[in-house]
């Protein structure tokens, strides 16, 4: 009757050992390390790399815990963060700017654990830190960029009006339109009125000119607006890196604070929030003699000489400054394939985008068009194709010297937004505990001395099945870390605080049982019988109350954010972890002690009340 088949024993063993297995990383803790990885996907880490860093830390007489290559990335252990800084420094010297060279935290877990894929449940900001990032807007670009914008615009505008103008120049917040005539000056006071009104006109009648300023209002504008975009910008890619409840927020007029609690990868974490990938669309200069003038050194006004990363090579290409169409116009950005098989993006185009591209392809066939991708500050030709047709609808493919991983990176960056403006990192550090290191150990403290108290109490009331019950809770706790530590949750003090609610759903489960074969007994069933009989009547009200609690678990975890959804998380896992516990793991446990015996005349369960007889 109380005996459980082998196999039941089987899925408890396995369960407890593979628990074990994911819970011991937790308790080896960490150490300081320094990730170096390149710029760009071409760019191999390899044993080369390896050997240039190793030499690097002997000439600086910094000593190291071992060096690992993994996965197109080394990492390099040291025993203290001072020595880590001091590393990176050196590292950074010897290494140059074709590397992105980041602080890390490695577990230091057994390797034996570690091929197992066994890891350490990530901690959030407020028990672990992480990686803190200090980002400085660069406001004069915002500004910039905007300009460049509003001339877009305003030459698209004219056109369309059929308004003749010689050209337009920037002179810092101003633009200069020269026109023809008193005639097109009018005109062109009219169009801008219209279309332009954040600027401020001025004309100047005897030179047919028409000078738009910005006012400071709308510059003020331009640069707040710069550090709102980022912030989203910035909270995409992060969602891009997979990262649980980062902090992201603005930290005075132009800067951004990015926390990002239990990553790992913190090289490619720095070179995403760093890059400042955009696209524009620009003309090809075909005319020979001006290239060769621009190759000469002498650069025509209203041109720019570029690398052109081809097949064949490195070349040069002379483009027109006007910039016809950016990434603010994209949509989605996918990585994909080329009708020769070579990696590219495929980019899809709002309304707005898919209008221009389809002007600006019908009014320049047979030229050449230009893909720049701008990043870090550098500007570089990933494609200039000639324009053989109209292309409407607003998909639009870049290929060119890229690899996947490259394509794959790109298409990110530009799904995921362009930045308002380019930011330059200005601090980074890991961070240490939000809340102080006397506040976690009181957290794990309270959780630990509430088991202690709860095992106790357990053991006093009901002897023998207080112990399987103080066992069945300790075990609960162990499948609950080693699945939080499979699944690479992020555990933060709310996490803590549903652990510790899991406990104590997970022992009242044992008191119902508990109880139930108490009522058994006083109703004069056999022992045996009262054993079945309680978890068996036990098991419906363990389950309604146990799933009415998961559904609101779930609702807190699919509509709420940050914290709550961290503390919904562990604590719906708590509650199937608990279930298993209270229920087979405690069941197997009294089934070995007392099952095998066939003559059992009481049960060491506390002291068992029966009513009096009246009669």
């Amino acid at each position: 009757m109380n005996r459980y088949p082998l196999w039941k024993y089987l899925v408890i063993a396995v369960a407890m050992i593979i628990s074990t297995i994911y819970t011991l990383p937790n308790f080896y803790g960490e150490t300081p390390a320094v990730q170096v990885s390149s710029s760009r996907q071409s760019i191999p880490v390899d044993t080369a790399v390896m050997a240039r860093v190793e030499e690097a830390l002997k000439a600086q007489n910094i000593p190291s815990d071992g060096l690992m290559l993994d996965n197109n990335s080394l990492k390099i252990r040291f025993k203290d963060a001072d020595t880590q800084i001091k590393a990176r420094d050196a590292i950074q010297h010897a290494l140059g700017d074709n590397y992105i060279i980041a602080l890390n935290l490695l577990s230091a877990s057994p390797q034996w654990l570690t091929r197992l894929h066994a890891n350490p449940m990530f901690l959030g900001l407020d028990l672990r830190g992480g990686v803190h990032f200090l980002l400085e807007v660069d406001m004069k670009a915002a500004t910039d960029k905007a300009m460049e914008r509003y001339a877009g615009d305003l030459r698209r505008e004219l056109k369309n009006k059929q308004v003749r103008y010689g050209n337009i120049k920037r002179n810092g917040n101003t633009l200069e339109v020269q026109l023809r005539d008193a005639d097109t000056l009018k005109s062109a006071q009219d169009v801008v009125y219209r279309t332009l009104p954040t600027l401020t006109v001025q004309s100047d009648d005897s030179n047919y000119k028409l000078l738009l300023t910005l006012k400071p209002e709308e510059i003020t504008k331009i640069q707040n607006d710069a550090v709102k975009q980022n912030i989203t910008t910035l909270h995409n890619r992060v969602n891009e890196l997979g990262t649980t409840e980062p902090i992201i927020q603005q930290n005075g007029p132009n800067r951004i604070v990015v926390q990002l609690p239990g990553i790992q990868d913190t090289a490619r974490a720095k070179d995403i929030i760093g890059r400042t990938a955009t696209l524009e669309v620009r003309m090809v200069e075909d005319d020979q003699g001006k290239l060769a003038d621009a190759m000469a050194g002498n650069v025509p006004a209203g041109y720019e000489l570029l690398d052109e990363v081809t097949s064949r090579g490195n070349s040069k290409i002379l483009l027109k400054n006007d910039v016809e169409l950016t990434g603010d116009n994209i949509n989605d950005a996918q990585p994909s394939f080329d009708q020769y098989g070579a990696p590219a993006v495929s980019i899809n185009l709002d309304s707005a985008g898919a209008a221009i591209f389809r002007q600006l392809t019908a009014e320049n066939v047979g030229k050449r068009m230009a893909m720049v991708l701008v990043e870090k500050g550098r500007k570089e030709v990933v494609t200039a194709p000639v324009i053989r047709t109209e292309i409407g609808g607003g998909r639009v493919e870049i290929s060119g010297s890229m690899n996947t991983a490259e394509a794959n990176d790109t298409a990110l960056l530009l799904r995921a937004g362009s930045l308002a403006a380019p930011m330059n990192i200005v601090e980074e550090r890991t961070v240490g505990p939000s809340l102080g290191q006397e506040n976690i150990e009181k957290g794990f403290h309270s959780t630990l001395w509430g088991f202690a108290a709860i095992a106790v109490f357990m053991i006093i009331y009901y002897g023998v099945f207080g112990v399987f019950s103080a066992l069945s809770l300790a075990i609960n706790v162990f499948l609950l870390l080693g699945l939080l530590s499979m699944l690479q949750a992020t555990l933060t003090l709310p996490g803590i605080a549903a652990i510790a609610l899991a406990l104590g759903m997970a022992i009242d489960a044992n008191v119902l049982i508990n109880e139930r074969i108490r009522e058994e007994l006083r109703n004069g069933v056999p022992p045996h019988s009262a054993i079945s009989a309680g978890y068996s009547h036990a098991w419906h009200t363990i389950l309604d109350s146990n799933v009415t609690t998961l559904i609101a678990g779930l609702a807190l975890m699919i509509f709420g954010s940050g914290p709550v959804r961290g503390f919904a998380i562990v604590h719906c896992l708590g509650i199937l972890t608990s279930m298993f516990s209270a229920v087979m793991v405690s069941r197997g446990l009294v089934n070995l002690w007392y099952g095998r015996r066939r003559k059992l005349t009481s049960l060491a369960i506390g002291q068992v009340w029966k009513p009096e007889n009246k009669g």
